[in-house]
């Protein structure tokens, strides 16, 4: 997602196709410092399961590490989307922007699969 704006941005659909759309509400986000945070050691862990690949590692040690970083992602998503529910969803509600939960919507179906 680009942002242009504090209120528009672009998406990037799988076909390729760049969708440009504001939104009435401000992203206000409680939890920002502590996601990239969060995201920071998700990449760090990442490169580490890389590099224990490429040096020919256990497959098991590789898996394990790999089901560590899964699950730090899920928890980083759920805190994000726990504070879009709390913060930009009620904002979204209060200003009328019901584009704003059709997007959650769709979110949510992606984020399950």
């Amino acid at each position: 997602m680009e942002h242009t704006d504090p209120h528009t941005h672009t998406h990037i659909l799988q076909d390729g196709t760049q969708v440009t759309h504001s939104h009435t509400h401000p992203h206000t986000h409680q939890n920002t410092r502590a996601v990239l945070n969060r995201m920071s050691k998700i990449i760090g862990h990442m490169q580490s399961v890389k590099r224990m690949v490429e040096d020919g590692k256990d497959c098991s040690e590789v898996l394990i590490q790999l089901a560590a970083v899964s699950s730090a992602v899920q928890s980083v998503s759920r805190v994000i989307l726990k504070d879009h529910i709390s913060h930009c969803l009620v904002e979204a509600a209060r200003a009328g922007d019901y584009e704003a939960i059709e997007e959650l919507n769709q979110a949510i179906d992606k984020f399950m699969k």
